[in-house]
């Protein structure tokens, strides 16, 4: 694959992420649907995107997710949906990646992978600029939220890590979702007491499905073999920029210096790290 290619589907994949990001949290904080409900919608709307992908694709491709992998997905979006009950923007988008970053960038080292001189400054700058974004004037999250957006993201890492050479990226997250639906329809039944769900949230969570998850995961999976562990571990922290950016742009949020600077850390650090490896 080449370089500019890598480039241009990772950012693609990025923004899908942050896009999503920024639906749930329109959709919890300015809807009536209830998170066991938008986790649900958001699933069977993947799935069935994945699963219309999947079957135009070649019929020699192989792959067909696993049980393992669709229970890292449903805890991801569970636990994310879940926790921005209670967590700020900011709180929640922090704990989340980096609970993704610890998670892969401990599992290359463990495999034995090495930073490299500029790599490691490249991950301590995003790492720096992602803390100065988002750390200063939030008061500490709770504790539920909080343990519910580190699983998640710890799940993310995992079903990320899982989906290295596991088939063709499509068919594989295809059956993922597909499996992770029953899973999610049980939490539901058992929220049932608590459901709500009006016609702008639906539309939100099928949105979150299909487009930002569902297409998002299929073509983070077609890059993510071309990265190292590290590489795509920190890539990764310039989502929380991006969904900032998208909140000034749709969400009338205001821009401020501290958003401009920590936006050149993150994304040069993180510009380091992916020259480094190449």
């Amino acid at each position: 694959m080449s370089l500019a290619r890598i480039i241009g589907l990772t950012s693609l994949a990025m923004v899908a992420f942050a896009g999503n990001s920024l639906l749930c949290r329109q959709a919890l904080k300015h809807t009536a649907i209830d998170p066991a409900s938008f986790t649900v919608i958001r699933l069977v709307s993947g799935a069935l995107i994945l699963w219309l992908l999947a079957r135009m694709k070649q019929s020699g491709s192989t792959g067909k997710g696993s049980w393992p992998s669709a229970f890292a997905l449903f805890v991801y979006a569970a636990g994310f949906s879940f926790a921005y009950i209670s967590l700020t923007a900011g709180s929640g988008a922090l704990l989340l990646f980096g609970a993704v970053q610890v998670t892969m960038i401990g599992h290359g080292l463990w495999k034995g992978e090495r930073l490299r001189a500029l790599q490691t400054l490249g991950v301590l700058l995003a790492l720096g600029g992602l803390v100065g974004l988002l750390l200063p004037g939030l008061s500490a999250p709770p504790l539920t939220g909080a343990a519910l957006m580190i699983a998640a993201g710890v799940a993310w890492g995992i079903y990320s890590l899982r989906g290295k050479g596991a088939g063709d990226p499509t068919r594989v997250t295809a059956g993922n979702f597909m499996r992770a639906v029953p899973i999610t329809i049980i939490l539901s039944l058992l929220m049932l007491d608590f459901a709500s769900v009006d016609s702008a949230g639906f539309y939100y969570a099928v949105a979150s499905g299909g487009l930002a998850s569902g297409l998002g995961y299929a073509i983070w999976y077609t890059v993510l073999p071309a990265l190292r562990n590290t590489s795509a571990a920190t890539v990764q922290l310039s989502v929380p920029v991006i969904a900032a950016l998208g909140g000034i742009a749709f969400l009338g949020e205001p821009i401020t210096l501290r958003l401009v600077l920590a936006s050149v850390a993150i994304l040069g650090g993180i510009a380091l790290v992916i020259v480094q490896k190449r």
